[in-house]
């Protein structure tokens, strides 16, 4: 696929370096930024991200996708916490606005393809599926947040740090004195700054908190919580109710209100049920063996996968695993290659 290439940058390294790379490769680059409306566009960062680009010869332009970073990624960050999940907005904006809205914009602008500082791989296409793998950096690696990606999308993104390591990345920045604009890590939840998730979802969504009860897994009172919405399944602070050992949040009961807590024994789950789940390798035929991740930091483990439908599956771990989440994202692989991920769902 030829043509001009787009380069997502925020000012940080990552895409400062893929910029970079792409440029020893093809002349014909272009930076592209996206305002979120949930972190201040100050003039003299706009000069900043541009002047970043200018170490490389590289023009940047500032695209507006405020509406659509709301309508898609803030408000489903709302509605699951109102549903007693808990979000993952990396999942949601990675194909809707990096490889949705911010793709569109660049292909109005004649790029053909769209870069990211992600540390991944695709490969693949001339006839056959895409298939997108791991970083080599297995610290780094991102492929859990690329795993709803459609075929369409994979066939337009490029990740040139999928075959580096972040140390490498760094040494090559100064190497080359390429200056980044910020050298902050990005943040899973970028629209949240300087305030925590509940603060924010008081502040900004309109969510009220509604004390109820603590109940333990037989249905006992232990105490009282201040807000469903400042809780999620694994947590142990901020529950503040004496027991003979360490209480952890089991489940969210909307319907009644109510926190269930649990002993660290009781967060064990065999199974788990995953829905609408983006099969990038094709919908399987019948059960699979695949090493499935939970949630970002979790290492995948061995699993037994069986498609329920084309989009649903029931997952049945080798060994039990704690804080199987509502909510959150369960991506499958087979070796280093990303066969599928979906939302894992209440029972």
């Amino acid at each position: 696929m030829s043509g001009p290439i787009a380069i997502a940058v925020s000012g940080g390294v990552d895409s400062l370096v893929s910029a970079y790379l792409l440029k020893q490769q093809q002349s014909d680059v272009f930076g592209i930024h996206f305002l979120t409306g949930y972190v201040k566009p100050t003039e003299s960062g706009i000069e900043g991200l541009k002047a970043m680009g200018r170490q490389l010869d590289l023009p940047v332009v500032v695209v507006d996708l405020k509406e659509q970073f709301k309508a898609m990624v803030v408000d489903y960050f709302t509605a699951a916490y109102r549903n007693g999940e808990t979000p993952n907005p990396c999942l949601v904006c990675n194909p809707a606005i990096k490889f949705g809205a911010l793709l569109d914009e660049a292909r109005q602008l004649g790029a053909s393809r769209l870069a990211t500082g992600h540390y991944a791989r695709v490969e693949g296409g001339q006839g056959t599926r895409y298939r997108l793998r791991r970083g080599v950096d297995e610290i780094k690696d991102q492929s859990y947040f690329l795993s709803r990606l459609t075929q369409d999308q994979l066939a337009r993104a490029c990740f040139p740090l999928g075959t580096l390591t972040k140390a490498k990345v760094k040494a090559l920045a100064a190497a080359k004195g390429l200056q980044p604009l910020t050298r902050q890590e990005s943040q899973d939840v970028c629209f949240i700054r300087d305030t925590g998730y509940a603060d924010f979802l008081i502040r900004t969504t309109g969510i009220r908190p509604q004390p109820g009860d603590i109940v333990d897994t037989a249905g006992h009172r232990v105490g009282t919580h201040s807000g469903l919405h400042r809780y999620t399944v694994g947590q142990r602070r901020g529950i503040n109710c004496p027991a003979s050992a360490a209480y952890y949040v089991v489940r969210l009961d909307t319907r009644r209100n109510r926190l269930v807590v649990g002993f660290k024994d009781e967060l064990a789950a065999d199974s788990c049920r995953v829905g609408d789940i983006n099969w990038i390798a094709g919908v399987p035929d019948g059960p699979m063996q695949a090493d499935t991740r939970i949630r970002y930091r979790h290492k995948a483990v061995p699993a037994t996968v069986s498609p329920v439908g084309h989009d649903c599956a029931e997952v049945r771990f080798d060994q039990p695993q704690t804080a199987v989440t509502p909510g959150q994202g369960a991506v499958f692989y087979r070796g280093d290659e990303v066969i599928g991920g979906g939302w894992i769902v209440a029972e």
